[in-house]
């Protein structure tokens, strides 16, 4: 079936921040959790799955923290899902299997970098109220 848990999202939430703060450097974890509203705890054990699927790589020490093994933009939403869900629709059949078909072609498309672009628009398009 198509299953998707807390833990994709808060995820990719983190990984587009830590995108959206460039290259400059290893990010702490606390950093991006705050910036996020994810619980630290939590996002340790997301980015040791990550750092273990060769998508981050950690550094210790006082300039310590996280940063991206590969480009953000060659990371897709995809493998992050399939990193710490499970493979997208397994097991279903039928009209499942098409519709876990159909989510992973969508989310194979998309990128961290994409994703963090997409927010940087959004976030940046002024809206007017009447």
């Amino acid at each position: 079936m198509i299953s998707i848990t807390t833990k994709s999202p808060y995820a990719l939430s983190a990984l587009v921040e830590l995108c959206r703060h460039g290259d400059s450097g290893p990010v702490p974890i606390a950093e991006l959790a705050r910036r996020r509203e994810i619980p630290v705890q939590f996002l340790e054990q997301l980015f040791a799955t990550l750092r273990r699927g060769g998508i981050l790589r950690s550094q210790r020490g006082v300039k310590g923290g996280y940063s991206f093994a590969r480009p953000a933009s060659e990371v897709t939403v995809l493998e992050i899902v399939e990193l710490l869900d499970g493979p997208v629709g397994r097991g279903a059949v039928g009209v499942f299997s098409e519709a876990a078909r159909a989510a992973s072609s969508v989310l194979a498309q998309a990128t961290v970098a994409s994703v963090a672009e997409q927010e940087i628009s959004a976030a940046g398009t002024p809206m007017y109220h009447i």
